[in-house]
């Protein structure tokens, strides 16, 4: 099979391999399609500080199962998939208190250990979630940014009724919003700068703000009123807007910091001592949180087409990341096809 191999930043080598044995516990998936996120791209920069080379990237799947262990029960042959990339160690404290996605030697398919850009992957049946028949395989493969979405709004608690400020607009920023709104918040804005963005956003049914047009605190009390958003979520990852949270949150609110930060952040801890703020971190997503998110899609309330803005064959995963770093702000989510038939 061929195995697209990140071999140094920027630079991708495809080379034949052979296709590892099933395992009575695993199973083996012809890849449909593969997303590439925000971490991607720091890996092909060479900014992903947890990331050596080589590296086989690819985490946001959808597949078909083309083989199963003798073991295996939670999926079928034929049955469209996606996959939870961590591979974790199931005896420290967060894995055996529910917290797998916390694991202390947590290791994520594309970074730490071996990815899916390959044209068969065999894996962990367990890692396997079912999706409905008459999925996509593009959507299939936004189930993982949006089970990232699920965890980080479930890290507030029960949003039914309350409201809440996004800060970015990025697909990430995007998906908290609509999950948001789907999970019954009541009032929800994105601040963003691209225009591009703001756009999709709209698209997508959510209110906007525009912070370099716009005062975000006139914006802030004209949407949500005098006492503003019950809670923030920072989807950025940068100081800036860390800033802003921490500026525009009502006293004794919270905070969901979801943006990857590449730099230190530098925050006001006086502030937040002093507003009684509480900083809320999420990390990737568990099993309940793919499933929220195959619900959600499955009830119609989570927008993915106008998030979908490019698709390169596998052959042309270099080209995917070059039109990403031309087209930036208006390269939303960039899927790569796997398989050509499909």
């Amino acid at each position: 099979m061929k195995q697209a191999i990140m071999t140094s930043p920027g630079v991708i080598e495809y080379n034949e391999v052979p296709v590892p044995a099933v395992g009575d516990d695993q199973i083996k998936v012809r890849m449909k399609r593969i997303g590439v996120c925000g971490s991607d791209i720091h890996v092909n920069h060479g900014k992903h500080p947890y990331t050596s080379y080589p590296v086989v990237q690819g985490h946001e799947v959808s597949a078909q199962v083309v083989e199963i262990g003798k073991n295996v029960t939670n999926v079928k042959v034929g049955d469209k998939v996606t996959i939870q990339p961590q591979v974790v160690c199931g005896k420290c404290y967060p894995c055996t208190h529910g917290m797998y996605n916390d694991c202390e030697v947590l290791k994520v398919m594309g970074f730490q250990t071996t990815g899916m850009a390959s044209d068969y992957f065999v894996v962990d049946a367990k890692k396997a979630l079912a999706l409905p028949e008459d999925m996509s395989w593009d959507h299939g493969a936004m189930i993982e940014p949006l089970a990232v979405a699920v965890h980080a709004v479930r890290r507030f608690g029960d949003v039914n009724g309350k409201t809440a400020l996004v800060l970015g607009g990025g697909p990430i920023g995007n998906l908290v919003a609509q999950t948001l709104k789907a999970m019954g918040a009541t009032k929800v804005m994105i601040s963003e700068l691209s225009a591009y963005r703001l756009e999709t956003a709209e698209k997508c049914g959510i209110k906007t703000v525009n912070p370099s047009k716009e005062n975000l605190r006139d914006a802030i009390i004209s949407y949500f009123g005098k006492d503003g958003a019950d809670v923030i979520f920072e989807c950025i990852g940068i100081n800036p807007t860390m800033d802003q949270a921490i500026t525009y949150a009502r006293k004794g609110s919270d905070i969901v910091v979801v943006g990857v930060f590449g730099d230190l952040g530098t925050i006001n801890m006086g502030f937040i001592q002093d507003h009684e703020l509480r900083l809320i971190g999420t990390a990737m997503y568990r099993e309940e949180d793919y499933i929220k998110a195959i619900e959600l899609v499955g009830e119609g309330k989570i927008a993915f087409d106008p998030l979908i803005t490019h698709h390169f064959s596998f052959d042309e995963y270099k080209k995917a990341y070059d039109v990403i770093d031309e087209e930036k702000d208006k390269a939303m989510k960039v899927i790569i096809i796997m398989d050509e038939n499909d």
